[in-house]
């Protein structure tokens, strides 16, 4: 897709289906152009309900889809117990083959980010790993890293970070790129980067304050103080606070309520909040109309209309 203009602001935005917005036109305004998006091309030969679609060697990094009742809800899983989920190279390729993977399955409502190790979500990148990279390659790396957690940001997909335990580094900045954050009563977050005498470079700095407020990010930062699930919840961190061991099943529940809506809507409303909140409120205003005109000619909208006359659940396609 082509760079455009929007409010005096570049932006590229890739809206992972059929249509995408353009937001710009020689008079300012925002229009829609139809176009295919690179992905829409491809599709993976994985039958409605498989389990394990996509699975790495070392198993650090699976994929599976849900069935039944719970059709349509993805769960992305770590399980590298050995290193506590924490993410070298390899890791990171595979979890963005899984990104890739999620963009392109159209049988796909909402994402479930959880770990099966217990007692840790994700201690961070693999410092062991990083000591034996020269600048050169912590630098690659820290770039990938940063790319990897931008593409789940801006997938089309939403997303919901379960977390149970530890939550450090790079475990954070994960759970930050989510749409969604639950915890469970045990969970641990912080960023300790500067007691590293680095910086979080995977978006925490730009994250954390757009979630919780500059001051807030700061002290943390600053400090690189922990904070357990209670202030986590006071912060806005996460939005919701379980008993320990119950946040995927709350992941699980507020996935199967998504994934009953309209998923051209879901997908145009994480653009328009996304989109919009990085722009004027006028600029936002726009880029709403943009995406309500992608849900105003859909088969959806017409097929929810039918169904609230005729007192039954609709059947949303996607379409």
């Amino acid at each position: 897709m082509a760079l455009r203009r929007c409010a005096g602001i570049h932006r590229r935005l890739r809206l992972g289906f059929s249509d995408s917005i353009d937001f710009s036109s020689a008079s300012g305004r925002i229009f829609t152009a139809g176009s295919r998006s690179p992905c829409a091309a491809r599709r993976w030969p994985w039958g409605i309900g498989a389990r394990g679609l996509f699975v790495d060697a070392a198993d650090q990094v699976s994929l599976s889809a849900l069935s039944g009742s719970e059709e349509g809800i993805m769960v992305l899983e770590l399980n590298r117990a050995d290193a506590k989920n924490a993410i070298g190279v390899d890791m990171l390729s595979k979890f963005q083959s899984a990104l890739d993977r999620l963009q392109d399955d159209d049988a796909a409502r909402v994402v479930i980010l959880r770990s099966v190790v217990p007692g840790v979500f994700c201690a961070g990148a693999d410092l062991k790993e990083r000591k034996k990279m020269s600048v050169f390659e912590a630098q690659k790396f820290v770039t990938s890293l940063r790319s990897t957690f931008s593409s789940l940001e801006v997938l089309s997909l939403p997303t919901i970070a379960a977390v149970e335990g530890v939550a450090l580094g790079g475990g954070l900045e994960l759970a930050l790129s989510c749409d969604l954050r639950i915890c469970g009563a045990e969970a641990t977050f912080g960023l300790p980067e500067t007691g590293f005498a680095i910086i979080p470079g995977a978006g925490g700095t730009q994250r954390l304050p757009r979630l919780i407020g500059r001051s807030r990010a700061k002290e943390l930062i600053f400090t690189g103080r922990r904070i357990g699930a209670d202030e986590a919840k006071s912060y806005g961190l996460v939005e919701y606070l379980t008993a320990a061991g119950d946040a995927y099943r709350k992941a699980l529940e507020l996935a199967k309520i998504i994934s009953n809506q309209g998923p051209l809507a879901i997908k145009m409303a994480k653009v328009a909040i996304d989109r919009g909140s990085e722009v004027d409120a006028a600029s936002g205003m726009e880029i709403e109309e943009a995406c309500y005109g992608q849900v105003l000619k859909s088969k959806d909208r017409l097929e929810g209309l039918a169904a609230f006359a005729e007192k039954r659940s609709p059947v949303y396609r996607g379409d």
